[in-house]
């Protein structure tokens, strides 16, 4: 009945053509004018919105598994009428024969697809569409020839990469590569996004679908073969040398009568090499030269030893924590801790080949004899909180087990020069010596690190420890032989 109302308005259409003198282009305009004026007596839907009606009972669901960018031909079991897409965004799906659709994975997700036949029939096909796992598996062939263990296969719209790689570099590496696969460039998903809007209608067999954009997720289940323990020997000497010059003189006249006496004494009692030179008069008269020269020097060395796993980081730490106060809201103080010493962060990366990468950052602090005066509003008096001077260093080096490497450079040199003099008389030359003090010291302060990395393996089942051969002698062994042990045990327990 349908076919026959199209056939007569194709006809009238045609008629009036000819009679107006419309021309050939606007027949589909006649056509829509004659369709307007018929009497609406049910719903009108051209033949581009016609949607599903499906009849009798769904078939079972059929699944289908596309790669990103893969197409394939999908033969039904008869005649399409109509397909819906449950999410344009992620597949493609066109009419290329009247029992064949054209399907291509647009973007990373899953969906469905309803084709309905001409007898009514709907099919439902479950879609997914992942990464090709077979381009990632080639790349990672041509670029890392020499790690031939990593598989790589999909689930879904899930990559999963397995195997075993050399170090732990390596298979950052491989991560590396699998993102860049399943990423996608921004402009893609943008134009992507911009196709349609993505929202899920049904529609003909011939009508293609929109595109859309998605991600997919790693699985990354590699195990690394290397050792991934890393232990860090550490020596750490500090020396630190101390100068001081000190020249004093004094001169005190007086008048009186009596001898001249010069004296000249040592003090040895304070363990400082201290000579006075004094010249005076018994009535009174003196003058004085002092004269001071002091050397000191310490030597401190620490070798600790410290382990950590590939990719995390290790500390180490000799000295002490100090509290400071810290001003809070309604006028509360708390105490922040503040450690200080000797310390190190190191992080180790076990790389292919017996090789180690390790960053390391040395640290040296120590509490000053200077500190910072503070007041509060409402308390009598002040006080002085510790100031903390702090050396660090940081580096990054790559080495084979058992090498070592040296950090220095950690040197702080200190001079201070004070001059205590009468004013005029102690700026004359020569003779102000006479009238004026000086000292002079300097620190000199030097630390050095010396770090050898070690690949750490577990111990073998059953080892053997020194002890395990020792028995206890029997009596003839002990009195007679004068054996404090017994003969060693045979056993072939042990590896």
């Amino acid at each position: 009945m349908r076919t026959l109302r199209y056939v007569l308005l194709i006809a009238a259409a045609s008629q009036a053509q000819a009679a107006a003198g419309v021309p050939a282009s606007g027949v589909a305009a006649a056509v829509a004018a004659l369709e307007a004026q018929q009497p609406q007596s049910q719903p009108q839907v051209s033949r581009e919105a016609v949607g599903l009606r499906c009849s009798g009972q769904a078939a079972t669901p059929g699944n289908l598994t596309l790669a990103l960018g893969k197409s394939t031909l999908m033969r039904m079991p008869e005649a399409v009428q109509a397909r819906s897409v449950g999410n344009p965004a992620v597949l493609q799906a066109m009419l290329v024969a009247p029992d064949t659709l054209y399907v291509v994975g647009v973007d990373i997700g899953s969906s469905n697809m309803i084709v309905q036949g001409r007898s009514g029939m709907c099919n439902v096909i479950e879609v997914v569409i992942g990464v090709d796992p077979a381009a990632l598996q080639n790349a990672l062939a041509a670029l890392m020839p020499a790690q031939k263990d990593i598989q790589v296969s999909a689930a879904g719209d899930t990559l999963v990469i397995s195997g075993t790689v050399d170090d732990a570099q390596t298979a950052a590496r491989v991560l590396d590569l699998a993102a860049a696969f399943v990423r996608r460039p921004a402009q893609a998903l943008e134009a992507a996004k911009g196709d349609k809007g993505g929202a899920a209608a049904a529609s003909p067999a011939s009508a293609p679908s929109a595109a859309g954009a998605g991600a997919a997720r790693i699985v990354n289940l590699l195990n690394v073969g290397a050792p991934q323990q890393v232990m860090l020997e550490v020596k750490i000497a500090e020396v630190s040398k101390t100068l001081l010059d000190k020249l004093e003189s004094g001169l005190a006249l007086k008048f009186g009568n009596g001898s001249w006496t010069t004296s000249l004494a040592s003090d040895f009692v304070s363990g400082m090499l201290k000579g006075l030179l004094g010249v005076g008069k018994a009535g009174g008269n003196h003058a004085s030269i002092s004269a001071e020269k002091q050397d000191g020097l310490v030597r401190i060395l620490a070798e600790p030893t410290v382990m950590a796993i590939s990719g995390q980081e290790g500390s180490f730490l000799s000295g002490g924590k100090i509290f400071i106060p810290v001003a809070q809201d309604n006028n509360k103080i708390t105490l922040a801790e503040k450690e200080f010493g000797v310390g190190l962060r190191f992080t180790p990366t076990v790389l292919a080949g017996g090789r180690i990468n390790l960053r390391v950052a040395p640290e040296v602090s120590e509490l000053s004899r200077e500190g910072i005066g503070i007041s509060a509003a409402g308390f009598s008096g002040g006080a002085i909180l510790p100031l903390i001077t702090t050396r660090r260093a940081s580096t990054t080096v790559e080495l084979f087990d058992g090498q070592s490497f040296a950090i220095g450079g950690l040197i702080r040199n200190t001079q201070s020069a004070n001059i205590h003099a009468l004013p005029v008389l102690g700026e004359l030359p020569v003779l102000g010596a006479l009238f004026r003090s000086t000292d002079f010291q300097q620190d000199r302060t030097e630390l050095l690190f010396v770090v050898t990395p070690h690949l750490v393996k577990p111990l073998p089942e059953n080892y053997k420890l020194p002890t395990d051969d020792v028995t206890t002698p029997s009596r003839a062994q002990l009195f007679l032989e004068g054996r404090m042990e017994g003969p060693p045990a045979q056993s072939t327990d042990h590896k």
